[in-house]
C-alpha cells in the first residue's frame, strides 16, 4: 500500500460559532492542501472534518500516518473510544450520548479502508505542518464571520 502522511487542524471562533479546518497530504514528496468550514459549528466537528476530508481524497487503500493536535480525534480513534461508542449505540461508558456520531461513523468507516496511525502533536508549538493547517483553518473560520 502507498504510504501517505496527513496533517490536520480544526478551528472555531467562539464555540460553537464559525469554524474551519485545514489538511496537508504528503505523498512521494508532493503536497496537497485542502480546507473548508461551516458558519455554525464546534472545534471538535472541525477537527473531525479535517481528518475525514483528507482521508476521503485517497483513491485507494493506503497506510496513513495522521498527525493532529486534537486529543479528541487522536484518543477517540487511537484508544478505541469511538469504536466503543458505536458498539454501545453511540453512548459513552457512563451511558451519556457520544457527541458527533455522524462524523465518528464516517471516520470509523474510512479507517476500515485505510491503515491509519494517529499521532498527537502539541498545537501552536512550531510544528510546521500543524501551523500551516492552523492557518488554513483560521482563515476558513474567518470567512464565515
Amino acid at each position: 500500500m502507498k504510504k501517505v502522511d496527513i496533517y490536520t487542524d480544526g478551528s472555531c471562533k467562539q464555540n460553537p460559532g464559525p469554524g474551519g479546518w485545514g489538511a496537508v497530504l504528503v505523498y512521494n514528496g508532493r503536497e496537497k492542501e485542502i480546507s473548508g468550514g461551516e458558519a455554525h459549528t464546534t472545534n471538535n466537528r472541525m477537527e473531525l472534518l479535517a481528518v475525514i476530508n483528507a482521508l476521503e481524497l485517497l483513491k485507494e487503500p493506503c497506510t496513513v500516518t495522521l498527525t493532529s493536535d486534537s486529543k479528541y480525534v487522536c484518543d477517540g480513534m487511537g484508544k478505541g473510544w469511538a469504536a466503543g461508542w458505536r458498539k454501545r449505540g453511540w453512548k459513552k461508558a457512563d451511558n451519556s450520548p457520544a457527541l458527533n456520531p455522524d462524523l465518528w461513523e464516517r471516520l470509523l468507516q474510512l479507517c476500515e479502508v485505510h491503515d491509519v496511525t494517529f499521532v498527537w502533536v502539541k498545537g501552536h508549538a512550531g510544528h510546521s505542518y500543524n501551523e500551516r493547517c492552523d492557518t488554513m483553518a483560521q482563515s476558513c473560520a474567518e470567512s464565515y464571520r
